[in-house]
């Protein structure tokens, strides 16, 4: 073994300061060699398999490569740097490569068969039923049942996936690096609160410019494309930020999605029906809740016949507010986040800035951890010392009531060059148990917040606040678990359109009175949200929510007809469909230059690929499973052992609907969501 490769030898948490792109392939390299021979002797020697000589040491082999190729990932995503990219690149094609001869060794498959029909498959817990049952349908997944031919070609397509998908989000993260904007007039910044003034002025300075830096991060785009006077200004930043990656725009052509997107949808459409299905967007629910493409297309529908109607009030609204009493001639793409917060002050006398004071990052973050400890009786502390990647992470440690360790977590709050955008929560260390030792499940929270301008805390919006809750909730799944096998412990295993439940589930303490009380206090003064502020906070809380449903539906719908509809005669067709979506389901029609779908990274470089309905699916789920506590009481201690024990611990050691039937007594309706939007009347 390499013992000057840091990636080979260490135990626990990563040592990231010391890893460096030149140790990646190598440490790679060696990890696949090892277990493939490790495999070769464990088949020679596995006569009778069981779970002891068979499934365990592959979830060992595994587990060790998972632990060392997950900091590279992260590192990847958070420090983004050309090296590092060129290595990360390297071992993806390698990755695929060796998961698909697993998938596909017939041997191994073999094994997996003899131990579900034998005696021993009986005298094992659910959980371990779940793994073998996975993995047996995943053999299937990955092409066991194909030809030598069409095993090869899907060794090819998946190689090639991986590396387009990567690329694709190389493009995004280029594009938005790319493009900034230097202003000399302050003038030219009317409109912008003095917090977002602020941060431009010391992004230019870390610059060595004076003025104010304009870029395409999200905490540099939302206030102006909101607050700023200069509309021309808007303009320009909007038609930058939608073009990126794209054919149109500043960058037009320079990293150009558009060949990856046609690419990648060709492959997936071949990889598919090579396994049988009529289309990726079957495939893609075979391993989800949903029983039918139908019953998703339909579910979507019925969501879009409720909001639609209530949606194009909204819009007229907006309109005439705009035009009427702002006597804007027409309201235009860039102006409609703008007029919206105008709006907003006018109806509620509320903007996202007034309440920003009262949320101060690590008040809040340490008020969401109260939260949870009153749900789930656990306790939350910092602990230093910590090796990590940048000077702002934080590192905690979850203890449950008896002061056992049930997991640990990396914080990463705020926006930063070379760090891809967003909002994610991603596996550092999985869950497991052998001889007798548990392994403390550790994850990665990271966000794109504003950072502290001056001698000010970093101050967040509510929406921001939401965020943080949303990635903290598949945290504590990903961390409270208490099953033992890494495949199904956690978020592993979870069907992808469960696994937003926990997550949406946490946002709705951030609107509740008694919760927010635990953290939501002015950062100068120390008073608590007036209650005139928080009742038009409530009041304000299903603002435009009709025209944020549509939108969010029209992603949906256009994700998985793209998948499902392909054709490969045609080709994608990407635009055509979006603006059939659109007639269909959508009250706004952005301008012809608008190239949303180059930079939607969920569906064509992350896991959301005819996936993107999880949110709104899982959203009906986390809605009814809040409803419980509604109907006793927020802090409920009983409701939340409950929902602990049924949900957050179990995993994906038993299919979503069983779970949520044990915690709800029943199963979801679409109701409480309706209600909880405002869409119910």
């Amino acid at each position: 073994m390499n013992t000057e490769n840091p990636l080979l030898n260490f135990t626990g948490l990563p040592p990231f300061s010391q890893i460096k792109p030149e140790h990646v392939e190598p440490a790679i390299d060696q990890i696949l060699n090892d277990n493939r021979q490790q495999l070769d002797d464990l088949l020679e020697s596995c006569t009778t398999p069981d779970w002891h000589n068979l499934v365990e040491p592959i979830e060992d082999m595994m587990d060790r490569l998972s632990a060392i190729w997950s900091p590279v990932s992260h590192m990847n995503s958070v420090m983004n740097s050309d090296e590092l990219r060129d290595a990360y690149n390297a071992c993806l094609e390698k990755l695929s490569a060796y998961y698909t001869e697993l998938g596909q060794n017939e041997q191994l498959f073999k094994a997996y068969k003899t131990l579900a029909n034998s005696p021993a498959y009986a005298k094992l817990d659910e959980a371990q039923t779940k793994v073998i049952q996975n993995e047996l349908r995943d053999f299937h997944l990955s092409g066991i049942d194909l030809s030598a031919e069409e095993k090869q070609r899907y060794r090819e397509i998946m190689q090639q996936l991986s590396r387009l998908t990567s690329k694709f989000g190389e493009n995004v993260l280029d594009a938005t690096q790319a493009w900034s904007k230097h202003i000399t007039s302050e003038s030219d910044l009317c409109g912008l609160p003095d917090t977002a003034i602020a941060l431009l002025k010391q992004q230019a300075e870390n610059d060595n410019k004076e003025g104010w830096l304009l870029n395409l991060e999200f905490p540099s785009y939302y206030p102006v494309i909101t607050y700023a006077d200069n509309r021309d200004l808007r303009r320009e930043m909007y038609e930058t930020y939608v073009t990126r990656a794209s054919d149109e725009g500043p960058n037009a052509g320079e990293w150009d999605n558009s060949p990856v997107m046609e690419e990648i949808l060709a492959l997936r459409h071949e990889v598919a029906q090579l396994l049988g299905f009529n289309n990726y967007a079957e495939r893609s629910i075979a391993t989800k809740m949903a029983m039918s493409t139908d019953q998703v297309v339909q579910f979507l529908q019925e969501l879009a016949d409720k909001s639609l109607p209530i949606a194009k009030q909204e819009l007229d609204q907006l309109t005439a507010f705009a035009t009427k009493e702002h006597h804007l001639k027409e309201l235009e793409a860039w102006d409609i986040a703008y007029y919206s917060e105008k709006l907003r002050q006018t109806e509620y006398k509320l903007s996202q800035e007034e309440v920003k004071p009262y949320f101060p990052a690590q008040q809040v973050t340490e008020g969401m951890f109260a939260v949870v400890g009153k749900l789930y009786g656990i306790s939350i502390t910092q602990k230093s010392g910590i090796d990590t990647w940048h000077e702002d992470v934080q590192f905690y440690e979850i203890k449950d009531s008896h002061g056992h360790v049930r997991g640990q977590f990396f914080l990463d709050l705020f926006a930063r060059a070379n760090k891809r955008g967003g909002a994610w929560m991603d596996e550092c260390i999985s869950r497991k148990k052998r001889n007798e030792t548990i392994q403390t499940p550790v994850a990665y929270l990271t966000c794109n917040f504003t950072p502290p301008v001056g001698d000010d805390p970093a101050l967040l919006t509510h929406n921001e606040v939401e965020t943080l809750f949303h990635e903290f909730g598949h945290g504590l799944h990903h961390m409270l678990t208490k099953i033992d096998y890494t495949s199904v412990s956690g978020i592993s295993g979870v069907a992808w359109d469960a696994v937003e439940l926990p997550s949406q589930f946490m946002e709705n303490w951030c609107w509740e009175r008694e919760a927010l009380d635990l953290f939501a206090s002015h950062y100068q003064t120390g008073e608590k949200i007036p209650d005139d502020l928080y009742q038009r906070m409530k009041a304000a809380k299903n603002f435009q929510s009709a025209m944020q449903m549509v939108r969010q539906l029209e992603f949906s719908l256009f994700d998985f007809r793209m998948h499902r509809d392909y054709d490969p005669e045609k080709g994608a067709q990407v635009y055509a469909l979006l603006d059939e979506v659109r007639q269909q389901v959508a009250v706004l029609q952005p301008p012809s230059f608008n190239r949303f779908p180059h930079s939607f990274s969920h569906i064509f470089a992350g896991g959301y690929a005819a996936g993107y309905y999880s949110y709104k699916w899982a959203e009906v789920l986390s809605a009814d499973a809040f409803s419980a506590f509604e109907e006793s009481h927020i802090f409920d201690p009983q409701t939340g052992q409950r929902f602990l024990q049924a949900i957050l611990e179990k995993g994906g050691s038993r299919e979503p609907m069983e779970l949520f039937v044990d915690f709800r007594g029943r199963e979801p309706t679409i109701d409480a969501l309706l209600r909880h939007s405002g869409l119910a009347a």
